[in-house]
């Protein structure tokens, strides 16, 4: 009777070692999915983003300065799209690429503007949001999933490319 016992004790606590494992182990995998969609969601928002007010910059600045960056920005953002929506498709991510509304609030603010104010506008747009950029891929450069690696360390360079020159051009508007 108490071999029996300690058997079913025995085997009991192993259930429940095992339950337990299995259940870190989903936690993590889903967070590391989370994580995934989270960076693939956002790189994509966040190109539509830029390059839609990057287009307002082609249209409504006369800065030489502001309408390059907005030119790389649109042409850069545009091929990392692309590895965006194959990471999207691969991942059987669903697709509801649109821009936030806090977004949609800045362009349409942005569109209202011109000359020299809209320029200010657009390189402080720019700068925000590849400041965020800039956070997302680097912690997206760590993933432990090789094609999240790989977008966000071959994408990251741009990235900071791109708000150094936001930058720099922040400095010369007045």
């Amino acid at each position: 009777m108490m071999k029996n016992l300690i058997y079913l004790l025995t085997g009991l606590m192993f259930l429940l070692f095992t339950e337990a494992c299995q259940d870190k182990k989903g936690r993590n995998y889903n967070q590391q999915q989370q994580d995934e969609i989270t960076f693939v969601k956002s790189g994509i928002e966040g190109g539509l983003t830029e390059v839609k007010a990057s287009g307002l910059a082609i249209t409504n600045s006369n800065n030489q300065k502001v309408i390059g960056l907005a030119k790389m920005i649109i042409d850069d953002h545009t091929n990392a799209g692309d590895e965006f929506k194959k990471l999207e498709s691969d991942k059987k991510i669903a697709e509801n690429d649109t821009i936030s509304s806090a977004h949609q609030q800045m362009i349409g603010d942005l569109s209202k503007k011109s000359g020299v104010a809209f320029d200010k506008a657009y390189i402080q747009m720019m700068i925000a949001d590849h400041e965020q950029a800039v956070k997302l891929f680097t912690a997206a450069s760590t993933s432990p999933d090789n094609a999240i690696k790989k977008v966000a360390s071959e994408n990251l360079p741009t990235i900071k490319m791109h708000l150094d020159s936001a930058n720099a051009i922040s400095t010369t508007l007045k």
